[in-house]
């Protein structure tokens, strides 16, 4: 029986030059390889033209680069592109890409199915089956990026077409924290993505502890779920509420802003008609944010199949936007992309591979 290969996707820099110092290769080596892998998105070692032809067989005896197979690729009228990857025993993750005039954005998943069931979310109906792994969430942006060059897609005339990426796809990335710290190091490191932490964005519903550690470990621009502007409506909304309440919440959020690569906390906010769209709801929010740099997301609510709520009006979504701007907070209204293929926010949901 041979050996299982190492997938290389799953090592952040430092760890591959300390997987290639065991091979006996210096560490400029095994920044030779990241560059081949994240940045041409390389996944022949024979391709590898510049590394030693004994450290090309090592890697052909030892190593892979592989991302999980696609099952469906799907691209929306309004250019959003949508694809489902197989993660093995009946699982499977959604990934998007939102294209734009100056910037590429790709939604990342980092679980498959979510245990902290907001009530609007369409993932957290599925249920919680596992956390990816490093590799699995790198192979997301590894194989966006290979697949929308060979598409076409240029932003910025860059080779990569990904500019940004959201931790915003199925699951909780806090959650799986021990997964996600490697695979964010890798998106910022200039040997592999070399994103800014302005440009890579974890959102979280409000795990309180890991949010603390990513403000030490990797301080990238962070997005809170909030969706009410008090512990009763949350508590219903977004159940994680009960363990990490909103006060424990933004005292997080403002020990993190010490850290965080932007001067304020966006705060996102779906739109549910009759639940938490009123004035006074409007009202509330601004009174709960004071002393808080903040800007809010708000977001139509995108249905789903058998969902319990529909979207705030478009009258009652500008008058809440409102009454947040003379509170003194940008609140943006976002457009919908990718509805018609179902890749809008909330809308992420993958039935199972196996029939």
């Amino acid at each position: 029986m041979s050996a299982q290969l190492d997938n290389l996707l799953d090592y952040s820099v430092p760890e591959l030059i300390q997987w290639c110092g065991n091979l006996g290769e210096k560490p400029f080596r095994a920044k030779q390889l990241a560059k081949w892998i994240h940045q041409s998105g390389m996944d022949n070692f024979d391709s590898m033209t510049d590394l030693a032809k004994s450290f090309r067989q090592n890697l052909n005896s030892r190593a892979c680069i592989k991302a999980p197979s696609i099952i469906s690729d799907n691209v929306s009228k309004d250019g959003t592109r949508k694809w489902l990857f197989d993660v093995g025993n009946g699982d499977a993750v959604e990934t998007v890409f939102i294209p734009e005039e100056r910037r590429g954005t790709l939604c990342v998943s980092s679980q498959a199915g979510c245990a902290v069931n907001c009530r609007f979310c369409s993932t957290g109906k599925q249920g919680f089956s596992r956390n990816l792994s490093t590799a699995e969430i790198v192979a997301q942006l590894w194989k966006a990026n290979v697949l929308l060059r060979e598409a076409g897609e240029r932003v910025y005339a860059q080779e990569r077409p990904v500019t940004n990426v959201v931790m915003m796809g199925m699951g909780e990335p806090l959650l799986n924290y021990d997964a996600l710290g490697p695979a964010l190091q890798l998106m910022l490191d200039d040997t592999a993505y070399g994103l800014s932490r302005r440009r890579v964005t974890v959102s979280t519903s409000g795990v309180v502890p890991f949010m603390d550690r990513l403000s030490q470990d990797c301080p990238v621009a962070l997005a809170v779920s909030l969706h009410a502007p008090n512990d009763a409506l949350r508590d219903h909304l977004v159940p994680l509420n009960k363990k990490y309440p909103l006060r424990e919440l933004l005292d997080a959020c403002l020990r993190y802003l010490k850290f965080a690569p932007r001067d304020f906390i966006t705060f996102e906010y779906v739109m549910l008609k009759g639940v938490n769209d009123s004035d006074a709801d409007a009202k509330e929010l601004v009174r709960l944010l004071q002393g808080i740099p903040a800007k809010f997301n708000l977001i139509p609510f995108n249905a789903w199949e058998g969902a319990p709520y529909e979207c705030s009006s478009n009258n009652r979504m500008r008058r809440f936007a409102e009454i947040l701007n003379d509170g003194g907070f940008s609140a943006p209204i976002r457009v919908p992309r990718g509805r018609d293929i179902l890749a809008a926010c909330g809308q992420l949901k993958s039935a199972s591979v196996r029939s």
